[in-house]
């Protein structure tokens, strides 16, 4: 398929695509129709809808000729409950698997008057369509040579330049959608960092690799361990865009789970489908493809993705339920199931994240089975500890049809990860998602706003989804790229770490050491006089000055403080009406009470 820009029709152009929702045009017909030809129109809308009043028709039309000009009209709402944007990408990949069908060879859209949003959701569907991994089909499919033009009229040059974009970022979903779908012994450990060498140098990227020994040598213990069963060794990859200008209170990290082969390791998974366990790597793939994009959109933001990669094998050296090793922060893990690996390799992956300088972090990984059990696989699960970090990852997904799903980093499951060992066990026996989160919570470099995206769902799909066959999905690297433009843009406010991180409590440390809520204040020493006021919530309060200071008891939370000395009987004590409308303070005196 070709994708030309035009501000016109050609005269190559021979078949009109429309776009309709509820029996009426999205976008007008590149020349207007004449009032025979709006009938002969609106005529075959009807004939498409499912009611007489127009309720929304449900199907596409193959072709239709109206007065010699071809039209061929896909409907924009044929998927009910996705937003509009959606609803462009999956018609306008409808178009291409029509076109390959009925052998069209010029297509022509008129989007003169469609906004940026709807024009780019049109070329994603269209690069969506064209997508193929048949390179191991003995007889693969002839492909279809076809042209589609959209005519931009008077914004042809903003389109031509948005048609770069959508180009830069969607070859880039392919490109991770490939590696997923590549078997596992052949995109091996080695397979994956020459892959991401590869692009990585295309792209003007700095790329740092560490292999195994390097690993061992400086302590990265949660790759050593999990890849130590394989022959094929750990790695790590670092890769850093650093543009001329970009935003220098910004530092925007990638992490990617690289598990090329997951079989659980001694912790044997099901044989029913583990082939699927090929696509381990997609957080890796999202992130390597998401630095590329950026780096070919030139955007103003400084980034690092680190890549996580190893295979977890069982065999006579691999690690066994019980082991325990030193992640690179100091703490201790306890490996109380082999399969929960993905954790362990992201332990180091977070340290370099941090030794990197990065100030806001996203990390992708095809972690728990809980979380598909959870959400299915439309929507990724996330985990943060910015508030703002989350919002702007849920924004970045809706700008291109990538839903993630908010879930509590609950710190009542925390004592479950606690173990009698180690300072932490590497499962839980619950809530496998929040647990897996809570775990990654306590490598997370202190001061550094971090989101979690579980796309255990989402990476890949063994049915037809949206505009997506089957196989891996892609998913994650457009939203990396929405996020690195709302982060460069300088008029948006940045989304900040919590004051300290990580939130848990470590293993062994004390109870709370700040002052419960409701404390009383010390009291004072006994030779010190008493000021006229009392500090105090809201405005100060006039207190009687009393004829004599004595130390008083500290007094029990949430009760006054009993007097020390009664009146004498023979000096007049001024009656004081009690206060019937204001309730009595925590701690307090009662308001009108004399302080002795």
């Amino acid at each position: 398929m070709l994708i030309q820009i035009v501000s016109k029709p050609s005269s190559k152009s021979n078949i009109e695509v429309l776009f309709y929702f509820k029996q009426a045009l999205v976008f007008p017909t590149a020349s207007p129709l004449n009032e025979a030809e709006q009938g002969a129109l609106q005529s075959i809308l009807r004939k498409t809808g499912d009611g007489p009043h127009g309720t929304g028709p449900y199907g596409d039309s193959d072709w239709a000729e109206i007065n010699g000009r071809l039209f061929v009209l896909l409907d924009a709402g044929k998927e009910k409950y996705l937003s509009r944007s959606e609803n462009l990408r999956c018609a306008a990949y409808r178009l291409t698997k029509l076109a390959i069908r009925r052998q069209f060879t010029n297509l022509s859209i008129n989007v003169s008057e469609a906004s940026s949003d709807d024009c780019a959701a049109i070329l994603a569907g269209l690069h969506y369509g064209e997508y193929r991994f048949d390179s191991y089909k003995s007889n693969p499919k002839k492909i279809h040579e076809y042209q589609v033009e959209l005519m931009g009229g008077d914004r042809t040059d903003a389109l031509k330049l948005l048609a770069r974009q959508v180009d830069a970022v969607m070859s880039q979903v392919s490109i991770a959608r490939n590696l997923v779908n590549e078997p596992g012994s052949s995109l091996t450990t080695s397979d994956l960092v020459a892959q991401a060498v590869v692009l990585g140098k295309a792209h003007g990227l700095k790329v740092l690799v560490r292999n195994a020994a390097q690993l061992e040598k400086e302590g990265f213990q949660g790759l050593i361990s999990v890849g130590k069963g394989s022959p094929n060794p750990p790695a790590m990859v670092t890769l850093s865009y650093k543009p001329k200008k970009f935003r220098n209170s910004v530092h925007l990290g990638l992490l990617g789970k690289g598990l090329t082969f997951d079989t659980g390791g001694i912790s044997l998974k099901p044989a029913t489908d583990m082939w699927e366990m090929k696509m381990d790597m997609g957080g890796a793939a999202a992130a390597l493809a998401g630095i590329c994009a950026i780096a070919s959109l030139g955007l103003p933001i400084q980034v690092t993705a680190v890549l996580c990669i190893a295979e977890n094998r069982p065999s006579g050296r691999a690690q066994l339920p019980g082991d325990i090793f030193t992640a690179k922060n100091g703490k201790t893990v306890m490996v109380d199931n082999t399969d929960a690996e993905g954790r362990l390799v992201l332990t180091d992956g977070l340290w370099e994240a941090g030794a990197q300088g990065v100030t806001h972090l996203v990390d992708l990984a095809t972690l728990t089975g809980a979380v598909i059990r959870a959400l299915g696989s439309s929507v990724a699960g996330l985990f943060t500890n910015s508030l703002a970090m989350g919002e702007l990852v849920l924004e970045s997904g809706r700008a291109c049809g990538e839903k993630y799903w908010p879930l509590p980093l609950e710190m009542e499951y925390f004592e479950g990860l606690q173990d009698k060992v180690a300072d932490l066990k590497n499962v839980s026996g619950e809530v496998g998602a929040i647990t897996a989160a809570l775990f990654l919570q306590e490598f997370v470099p202190a001061g550094v706003a971090w989101s979690h995206l579980d796309i255990a769902g989402t990476a890949f799909v063994k049915k037809q989804w949206k505009y997506i066959e089957h196989g891996g999905t892609g998913f994650g690297v457009q939203t990396l790229v929405e996020i690195a433009k709302r982060l460069a843009d300088p008029s948006r406010h940045l989304p900040l770490a919590p004051p300290t991180a990580p939130s848990a409590k470590t293993p062994n440390a004390k109870a709370s050491e700040a002052p419960r809520r409701g404390r009383p204040p010390k009291a004072r020493p006994a030779q010190q006089a008493a000021p006229s006021t009392l500090k105090r919530r809201g405005r100060p309060r006039k207190v009687l000055a009393p004829a004599v200071v004595t130390p008083i008891e500290k007094p029990r939370r949430g009760r006054p403080p009993k007097a020390l000395s009664k009146a004498q009987p023979n000096k007049a004590q001024p009656k004081v009406a009690p206060n019937t409308t204001a309730p009595r303070r925590r701690g307090r005196p009662p308001k009108n009470s004399p302080r002795t």
